[in-house]
């Protein structure tokens, strides 16, 4: 989906942001609840799905592919076809803003006779894919995409797939889950090899629709190992709020004087909870409470609160992996820290919808902050409460991270900061802008 024209975004000093923040659902979960509803036998209904762009783009792609993806009130009913009852779609793919849709259903469809040309917007057109389909490459399909691995690109799926063992070198759950649905339609094992444990949804969720997945820790690393061809059962998925949305309400109340803000039902499962983690070994007033399981993930209610004595860190680089899409509303909180924060290990940031490094750098140097970064790896040097100078424009990249990690730094901010684009935003938190108002965040629109 083309993105429409620019809609630039101030925000300015708020006062205590005070209430309850109902975050969407979880973007993860759902985009697997309904590649996997669609690969199920029978209809699987899922409540709380995000409805954001991104997960949009990727309900319009099953249907593509012959699955029936309706909604239904308050509820997303899908008519799955089956393992390796996918059909060839009519027309491209087109995945929008989604790195995580487009890598996904590039699994998922890898292992079907069938050709699908895949593309995106220009930011998901810069995003490199060979990371993808070199391991689909092993289970026999063939991709052809423009110079460097990038969209739009052909998939040509193989007609008769193999098994396959695939130690992924480097950290990433969309490699890991795009090798895994391709698996689905092989016959024998797939076999994943992780190093470094990435986020575990599509694990949890396969077996929960009834595939045999193994998970052993081996001096290798993590290992997974998935049964093929299995019949997947339909489910009813119960999709818990999204911890990476979460994090926007939550380290704004934590940098903004007197706040108090309650985010419920928030999933908490190891793999995601890295940036919560984080923000306690900085010293955030923020607690759990009434943690409990839903779905088979751990989610509880955050309560997070002004916390005027946050202190820089170095963040554990085996944290990564846990927290990567945190980073850069991370970088916003150790700007308000006492001292610096060191990032390290972070070299997907480099490579996600625009350079997350170099966009938070250049963005936060403008507002008066320091910043040192190299290829893996980026410092922030806290002033403290109130050192965030702010009074500057920033460019977002059509990266939606970005654009609200700097307007939650000029809730904080002693001049106000715009974003030059707040449009992308809705690709993952479309009631971003009116939460945020609801607990007291002043947002102004820019007249051209």
């Amino acid at each position: 989906m083309s993105h429409g024209p620019s809609r630039p975004l101030t925000a300015r000093a708020a006062g205590p942001l005070r209430g309850e923040a109902n975050v969407p659902g979880d973007k993860s979960i759902s985009h697997r609840a309904l590649i996997l509803g669609a690969m199920a036998e029978g209809e699987t209904r899922v409540t709380g799905l995000l409805e954001g762009q991104d997960v949009l783009d990727t309900g319009r792609a099953m249907r593509a592919f012959g699955a029936q993806v309706d909604k239904q009130g308050d509820t997303w009913v899908v008519q799955g076809v089956g393992v390796g009852g996918l059909m060839e779609p009519e027309d491209l793919i087109d995945c929008g803003n989604s790195g995580t849709g487009v890598r996904l259903l590039m699994g998922a469809a890898a292992t079907h006779g069938f050709s699908v040309t895949y593309t995106g917007d220009a930011s998901l057109r810069k995003r490199p894919m060979a990371r993808v389909t070199d391991p689909l490459a092993l289970f026999g399909a063939q991709a052809y995409g423009r110079s460097g691995g990038r969209l739009p690109m052909t998939v040509v799926g193989a007609s008769e797939p193999v098994p396959v063992r695939y130690a992924t070198p480097v950290p990433s759950a969309q490699v890991k889950s795009a090798v895994l649905l391709a698996g689905l339609n092989a016959p024998g094992e797939t076999v994943v090899i992780e190093r470094e444990a990435t986020r575990d949804h599509s694990e949890r969720m396969l077996t929960g629709f009834g595939a045999e997945v193994s998970v052993e820790q081996t001096a290798e690393g993590r290992v997974i190992t998935l049964q093929g061809q299995p019949t997947l059962r339909p489910q009813a998925i119960v999709v818990p709020r999204d911890p990476s949305s979460a994090a926007f309400p939550v380290c704004a109340a934590l940098i903004v004087p007197g706040s108090d803000v309650l985010v419920p039902n928030i999933g908490l499962n190891p793999t995601r909870a890295g940036l919560f983690e984080t923000l306690r070994d900085m010293g955030a007033d923020l607690t759990y409470e009434n943690p409990r399981e839903e779905g088979g993930e751990p989610v509880a209610d955050l309560r997070a609160r002004f916390s005027p004595n946050l202190r820089g860190i170095e963040v554990p680089p085996e944290r990564a992996a846990s927290m990567i899409d945190e980073y850069p509303i991370l970088s916003v909180v150790a700007s308000q820290a006492e001292g610096t924060t060191v990032m390290r290990g972070v070299a997907e940031l480099r490579v996600k919808e625009c350079d997350r490094i170099d966009a938070m750098a250049t963005g936060l140097r403008a507002c008066g902050i320091d910043v040192r970064d190299g290829d893996d790896w980026w410092e922030v040097d806290g002033r403290g409460p109130g050192g965030l100078r702010g009074g500057a424009t920033v460019a977002i990249h059509l990266d939606h991270r970005i654009a609200m990690s700097f307007l939650v730094a000029g809730m904080a901010s002693a001049e106000a900061i715009t974003v030059d684009d707040a449009g992308p935003i809705a690709t993952s938190f479309p009631i971003f802008e009116d939460l945020m108002g609801s607990l007291g965040a002043q947002f102004d629109s820019v007249a051209d």
